[in-house]
């Protein structure tokens, strides 16, 4: 399997190559030269299957240098009970005969990125050992919420590697920034960033593309690659629980064999809801994919539309990890969509130089044979959380409500009934206040007290990884501005 950049596919990569760099060359994405297709008798096989076995079927389709031995040890120390509080790992649970909720949130941190972020560690620290690099790898990640202490958790003294993350100061819930400011381990480094997710971001694609600190890190011993869903190490695990869901519909008789599903995502840079795409294109039976997006709703107007405009008012909402305005995966997606890699840059110079980019017509009609749009604002979101719980005795975080709000606005307007998957990416206790909010709340208690407080409310226990919390000390307190991002890397890589 080869990989080639979304902009140029003159040269290609082995896998190994696309995940050491995380970003192509010339900045575009590393992505499949092409989307291989499960045998046909694939998901009747797979359904049998541990998590672990099939997350080695299916990524070993994309990683032809990789031996099923070395997926196998990578899966086990993945997505092992010392990782996750359920043997299956990314179980689904149906609310009705229709409506399934694919639960990411399982793992160390409690939020869907450690999905890949567990695998990404692993196939980076292989991929070194294969391409004989010994310079030292420095993982820069920008974070809206749940990626930064997903990336902290999974690298954490990981030989070989320096990690730094940046967040929003401001962009975040508490409990989000306390996991990550708490962070053990030796090689990392956790610093905020005075702007939003989207400053965030851009500041690390400076940092990739500053070919001076590049020479100056070369010379310290260190390279930088990304931890972020640009790198197609974070994408690839994806795909897995979106094949392992139709799996565990079929094993469970929720499904007939062959039969068509929809999947609604909470989305914000794209890449989870890409994955799923990717799903469908290997021969998985999804109908729609529904995007679901909060009050930052550049995605549903792309969707409807055809233009992509981030000239907007930012908004921070109780769903934080999807407060995001540029959605760096929509480039593979556009990739897939055209073909064409002088299309997809032309497009995003346009969005650096002007922030706004209009797909052509027959695009935004493939484009929408496939997706749909829909959004909410934090009003709808706690409404939904509420209804949730009082009609499915059933508790969601606010991302998985934008979800539920977005199939419901798409089940009215359509009245398309196929059974569907929301993907539900964090556990509720991460954003204690809203939730309780919804619960009819009106005094809500301050810091971590308030998992106490929604455990009493509804019965069900805290997560031990949000629990420990408490007996953490804060390592991480520093502030930069968004131009000085660069003096935090190197003050970590002496």
């Amino acid at each position: 399997m080869q990989y080639v950049s979304t902009r140029d596919v003159s040269t290609s990569y082995m896998a190994s190559q696309a995940i050491i760099q995380g970003l192509a060359p010339d900045g575009g994405l590393m992505t499949p030269f092409y989307i291989p297709k499960l045998p046909g008798k694939a998901l009747e096989d797979l359904k049998s299957m541990s998590y672990q076995h099939r997350a080695v079927y299916i990524m070993k389709q994309f990683l032809e240098e990789f031996s099923v031995k070395e997926l196998t040890d990578f899966a086990a120390a993945a997505y092992g009970p010392e990782k996750f509080d359920t043997p299956a790992v990314a179980p689904v649970r149906s609310l009705d005969g229709n409506t399934h909720c694919l639960e990411l949130w399982h793992g160390p941190t409690c939020a869907f990125k450690d999905m890949a972020l567990q695998m990404l560690p692993h196939l980076l620290t292989a991929s070194l050992t294969k391409r004989e690099e010994e310079k030292t790898v420095c993982i820069l990640v920008a974070t809206s919420g749940d990626t930064g202490k997903g990336a902290l958790e999974g690298f954490k003294d990981v030989p070989h590697t320096r990690i730094m993350v940046f967040y929003p100061r401001d962009g975040v819930s508490q409990v989000q920034e306390l996991q990550m400011v708490t962070q053990e381990g030796n090689n990392v480094g956790v610093t905020a960033v005075r702007g939003n997710f989207d400053d965030a971001q851009s500041g690390v694609k400076r940092l990739f593309s500053d070919g001076e600190l590049r020479r100056t890190l070369a010379d310290r011993g260190f390279f930088f690659s990304s931890a972020n869903s640009i790198n197609w190490g974070r994408v690839l695990p994806q795909i897995v629980y979106y094949i392992s869901a139709y799996c565990d519909l079929l094993r469970d008789e929720k499904i007939a064999p062959g039969q068509t599903i929809n999947v609604c995502v909470p989305t914000g840079n794209f890449g989870n809801i890409l994955a799923a795409y990717y799903a469908r294109e290997m021969g998985v039976p999804i109908g729609k994919l529904i995007c679901a997006s909060n009050s930052n709703n550049v995605l549903t107007d792309f969707i409807r539309t055809g233009v992509y405009d981030r000239k907007r008012p930012f908004h921070n909402t109780m769903s934080p990890s999807m407060d995001i305005l540029i959605s760096s995966n929509l480039e593979r997606l556009l990739f897939a969509l055209t073909q064409d890699t002088q299309e997809v840059k032309q497009y995003m110079e346009q969005l650096n130089a002007s922030g706004r980019y209009e797909v052509r017509k027959p695009i935004l009609e493939r484009l929408q044979k496939l997706f749909q749009g829909y959004c909410c604002d934090d009003r709808e979101t706690q409404r939904v959380i509420g209804e949730v719980y009082r009609q499915h005795d059933y508790l969601i975080d606010p991302h998985t409500a934008v979800a539920f709000s977005a199939l419901d606005q798409y089940r009215k307007e359509s009245g398309d009934d196929t059974p569907c998957v929301v993907v539900s990416t964090a556990s509720p206790f991460k954003f204690c206040d809203n939730v309780l909010g919804a619960l009819g709340v009106t005094e809500v208690a301050q810091g971590l007290d308030a998992l106490d407080q929604l455990s009493a409310k509804t019965g069900l226990p805290a997560p031990a990884p949000l629990s420990s919390l408490r007996n953490k000390e804060i390592r991480f307190t520093r502030t930069v501005e968004k131009e000085n991002m660069v003096d935090a890397v190197l003050s970590m890589l002496v």
